[in-house]
C-alpha cells in the first residue's frame, strides 16, 4: 500500500482556491477506520465579509440529502414492514394516479427510474407545501416507468411526503430521531438554529441577502427547508460518521440503523433502467460518477454529489471514504467543484485503491454476483412461505461453488421437487440421450426429467407447488435447450397460476452483441424455440421477460438480478467460476466459437464431439483439411483463422473415422461476428463437397429457409447476411424494454 500524499492534497486544494473554483473547503479522508487526512482551507464566506473556513464549518449538503436522509428513512420503514419498496406510490399518495403513475413504485423513485420530471421551480410559483405536493402528483411523466434514468429531485420530494404519511413525522423529525441521533451526528439537521448558522458556509448571494444557514435549493426552501431532495446541513465529521456507518454495513459505535443485507443492496445496482447504475439513494456508475470517483478507484464504490459543491465517495473494497465540502456556490453559482473532486479521488485512490482484477477490465459496478449469490448473501424472502419446484442442473453454483439446492435450503426455502433439463440434474448425460426421471441421492427429492418423452411439467409434477424457480447457466445462443425448457415451464406455470422466479446469470459471450436471422416459426423446437437472432445478447432473466410479454405467456414472473455485471463483460471478466453447462461446452473459447460451428452440425459434419476440443474443430472423412483451411482463410472471414487438421471422433458423427477438417480460432472475440462467419463456412463446404454435404437439415439452426436456400445456391455470403440486418435492428429495438443491466 502506498502512503497517502498529504502534501499533494494540500497543494491541489490550495490551487483550486487560488484559481477561484470555490472560496474554501473542508476535506476528510478515512481509511480502515482511521482519519488519514483532515483539513480546512480558504474562507466559508467572502461577502458581505470574509470569514475563515474551519474544520467545524456547517455546510448546506444539497443533494447529499438523498442518500443521507431520504433513502435511509425509506429503507428503515421498509425494514419495519411499514412499506415495501415495490409498493405503488399511489398507495400512500392516492392522488398520484393517471398518465401511468399507477405503475410507479417507491423503488422507481429511489433509483430515479420513475419517469417523473427532473425539476420544477416551485419557489417561483409561491405555492404552500401541500400545494406543491398536489401539483407534483399531477405533473406529466417524461418517460415510461423503468425506461431510463431521469435524475429527479421531484421524485425525492415525493419520497419525503411518503415518509411523513407512513411515519407520522416530517422527514426532518424522523431522521433526527432514527438516523442522526443514533449515529451521534449531532450537527446534522435541517434548518440550522442560530448558534449553528454562525458556523455555516455561505452559498449564493441573492438580491436581498446572502444565503447562510438557509437552504440554497429553491424547492427545499419552498418546503419550509425540508425537501427530500435537499435541505440537509452538516459538518465534515458528521458526514464522515455516516460514511463509516455505510462501510460498516449499517452500524456505528454499537448503533445499528439498517440491516447489513439492506445496506449491501442499497449500495448495489438497483436501477430498473439500462445504461446507468444507481443504488437506493447512491450513484454507482452514471454520467455523474467519473468526476467524484476519479480515475483510479475501480468498481465497487458508491457516492453522490451536491449542487453546492459537496460530495462523498465510499470505496468498500479498500475501506476508504472521501468527504469533500466546498462552498462553490458562493457568492455566485459560477464556482467549480469538479477539479477538486477528481483530483482528491485520484490522489487517495493511488494510495488505497485495490488493484483491479479482471472483472474490472470492463465498466462494471463491483463484484459480479449471480442471482443465486444474492440469495446466499441477502436471503430468500422472495420465496418465503412457498412450496418450490426447482428447475436446475449442475451449473447452478455460487462464486464459492455451492449448489442452488444447498443455498436455497440454507435460506429456508421449502424445495419440494426438482426438474432437470437436457443432460440431467448433475450433467452426466451426453447429447442425444433421453434423461430418465429419478430421485436425487444427495437430497432424496424427486427429480422430474424434462428431456424425455415429456418436455413440460405435468399436473402431477406441479401438484402442491406455489412457485417454480429456474437457475441454469446459458451460453447466449438461440439454439440451446435450457432456455426453451425455461419457457416451457413458464407457460405451464401461467396455466396453473404459479409464480416463476429466475435466478439470473451473466450472458457468457457478452450482453451487447445481437447477430443473425430471426428464427422462422416452423422451425421452433426444444433445440431452438425463441423468435430471436442467433446471438441475442440477453441473460436468461431478460429472455424470460421477453418471452413472457412477446409470446403472451403472462406468468407471474420475478427475476433475481445479477449484481455488478456490465453488459460488455465476457465470462472471464466476471470472476465467476466456469462450469461446463453441457458435456461438450467445456470452455469459454468453445462457447465463443459455438455459433460459428454448431449450425453445420445437423449435416454430415463432425463438430468435434468425441474429441477433446468440441466446436474448436470440424470436418468429415470426405474433406481435405488443407484445401478447406486454404479457402476459408482466403475468404478472409474477419477475426477467424483456420488450421488444417486430421482427427478421429470417438463418438457421434463419423465415430472412429479419420476426418479432414480445420482447427478454428479467433483473433478478436469482441469483433468476431460468428453468425455471419457460419454462412461463409457452410458455403465453402457446399462448394467443395456438394455430393456429400447438404445444408438442408441445418434449417432449424440457421433459422430461416432464406439462409439455407442462399447457401445451397451459392449466393454470396454478404448478400445472405444483408437480408438479416433489418430484422437484427428491429429486434434490438424490441428487446430494449426487457433489459435489466447497463
Amino acid at each position: 500500500m502506498t502512503e497517502l500524499d498529504a502534501s499533494a492534497l494540500d497543494r491541489l486544494i490550495d490551487e483550486c482556491i487560488e484559481r477561484g473554483d470555490f472560496p474554501g473547503a473542508v476535506v476528510q479522508v478515512g481509511h480502515r477506520g482511521e482519519v488519514v487526512y483532515r483539513r480546512a482551507a480558504g474562507h466559508r464566506m467572502l461577502v458581505p465579509e470574509k470569514r475563515p473556513m474551519g474544520e467545524d464549518t456547517v455546510f448546506d449538503l444539497a443533494s447529499l440529502t438523498k442518500p443521507m436522509a431520504t433513502a435511509p428513512a425509506i429503507l428503515q420503514l421498509a425494514e419495519q414492514g411499514r412499506l415495501s419498496l415495490e409498493d405503488e406510490v399511489s398507495r400512500f399518495l392516492p392522488e398520484f394516479t393517471g398518465d401511468g403513475r399507477e405503475e410507479i413504485t417507491i423503488h422507481h423513485l429511489l433509483t430515479h427510474s420513475s419517469g417523473v420530471p427532473a425539476y420544477k421551480d416551485y419557489l417561483a410559483l409561491g405555492l404552500a407545501p401541500e400545494e406543491i405536493i398536489a401539483d407534483l402528483c399531477r405533473l406529466p411523466l417524461e418517460a415510461r416507468p423503468g425506461a431510463k434514468l431521469i435524475y429527479s429531485c421531484l421524485g425525492y420530494m415525493l419520497l419525503r411526503e411518503i415518509v411523513g404519511v407512513v411515519s407520522g413525522q416530517r422527514l426532518d423529525a424522523y431522521c433526527a430521531e432514527h438516523v442522526f441521533q443514533p449515529l451521534s451526528m449531532h450537527e446534522t439537521l435541517f434548518n440550522p438554529p442560530p448558534e449553528l448558522r454562525e458556523r455555516c458556509a455561505a452559498t449564493e448571494q441573492l438580491p436581498d441577502r446572502v444565503l447562510c444557514g438557509e437552504v440554497h435549493d429553491e424547492n427545499a426552501r419552498a418546503l419550509d427547508g425540508v425537501g427530500g431532495n435537499a435541505g440537509l446541513f452538516s459538518t465534515v465529521d458528521d458526514v464522515a460518521r455516516f460514511c463509516r456507518m455505510a462501510l460498516n454495513l449499517g452500524e456505528l459505535g454499537g448503533a445499528r440503523i439498517l440491516s447489513a443485507p439492506l445496506v449491501r443492496r442499497a449500495m448495489g445496482n438497483q436501477a430498473l433502467h439500462p445504461g446507468n447504475a444507481r443504488g437506493f439513494g447512491w450513484d454507482i456508475d452514471s454520467g455523474y460518477t467519473p468526476v467524484v470517483r476519479g480515475d483510479v478507484f475501480g468498481p465497487g464504490g458508491v457516492g453522490h454529489t451536491g449542487f453546492t459543491g459537496t460530495s462523498i465517495w465510499i470505496d468498500p473494497p479498500s475501506e476508504t471514504y472521501i468527504v469533500i465540502l466546498t462552498n462553490r456556490c458562493h457568492p455566485t453559482r459560477d464556482g467549480l467543484a469538479a477539479n477538486v473532486r477528481r483530483g482528491v479521488a485520484n490522489i487517495v485512490g493511488a494510495a488505497y485503491a485495490k488493484p483491479t482484477p479482471c472483472v474490472a477490465l470492463r465498466r462494471g459496478t463491483g463484484l459480479v454476483l449471480t442471482g443465486l449469490d444474492r440469495i446466499a448473501r441477502e436471503g430468500a424472502a422472495v420465496l418465503g412461505g412457498q412450496r418450490v419446484g426447482l428447475v436446475t442442473n449442475h451449473s447452478a453454483i455460487t462464486r464459492d461453488r455451492r449448489h442452488a439446492i444447498e443455498v436455497l435450503r440454507e435460506a429456508g426455502v421449502d424445495i419440494c421437487t426438482l426438474f432437470s433439463p437436457e443432460h440431467g440434474l448433475r450433467g452426466e448425460y451426453d447429447e442425444l440421450m433421453k434423461v430418465p426421471s429419478s430421485v436425487d441421492k444427495a437430497t432424496g427429492l424427486p427429480v422430474h426429467s424434462l428431456y424425455s418423452t415429456i418436455q413440460r411439467p405435468t399436473d402431477e409434477m406441479l401438484e402442491g407447488l406455489d412457485t417454480l424457480v429456474f437457475d441454469i447457466a446459458d451460453v447466449g445462443v438461440r439454439y440451446y435447450t435450457y432456455t426453451t425448457t425455461m419457457t416451457y415451464c413458464m407457460e405451464e406455470a401461467a396455466k396453473r397460476g404459479l409464480r416463476f422466479v429466475v435466478l439470473d446469470r451473466p450472458n457468457p459471450i457478452d450482453g451487447i452483441d445481437v447477430e443473425g436471422p430471426i428464427l422462422d416459426p416452423p422451425f421452433r423446437s426444444l433445440a431452438a424455440y425463441h423468435r430471436i437472432p442467433v446471438r441475442h445478447g440477453m441473460t436468461a432473466g431478460e429472455l424470460a421477460r421477453f418471452a413472457n410479454a412477446e409470446y403472451g405467456i403472462g406468468c407471474d414472473l420475478t427475476v433475481i438480478e445479477c449484481a455488478g455485471w456490465d453488459r460488455r463483460m465476457w465470462f472471464d471478466e466476471t470472476g465467476l467460476p466456469w462450469v461446463s453447462p453441457s458435456p461438450n461446452m467445456r470452455s469459454l473459447t468453445q462457447a465463443t466459437l459455438y455459433p460459428v460451428i454448431c449450425p453445420i452440425e445437423a449435416a454430415n459434419i463432425s463438430v468435434g464431439r468425441g474429441t477433446d476440443t468440441p466446436f474448436e474443430v470440424f470436418g468429415a472423412p470426405y474433406l481435405s483439411g488443407e484445401r478447406l483451411a486454404a479457402e476459408l482463410n482466403a475468404a478472409a472471414i474477419p477475426h477467424l483463422r483456420f488450421v488444417p487438421i486430421s482427427f478421429v471422433p470417438t463418438s457421434h458423427k463419423h465415430e472412429g473415422q479419420t476426418c479432414g477438417g480445420c482447427f478454428v480460432f479467433t483473433t478478436d472475440r469482441r469483433q468476431l461476428r460468428p453468425a455471419r462467419a457460419s454462412v461463409t463456412v457452410a458455403s465453402i463446404i457446399t462448394q467443395q463437397a456438394p455430393e456429400h454435404f447438404d445444408v438442408t437439415p441445418c434449417r432449424h439452426l440457421f433459422g430461416t429457409d432464406a439462409t439455407i436456400e442462399g447457401i445451397k445456391s451459392l449466393q454470396p455470403p454478404e448478400e445472405i447476411v444483408a437480408n438479416w440486418e433489418a430484422d437484427e435492428q428491429a429486434f434490438r429495438e424490441m428487446r430494449a424494454k426487457y433489459l435489466l443491466y447497463q
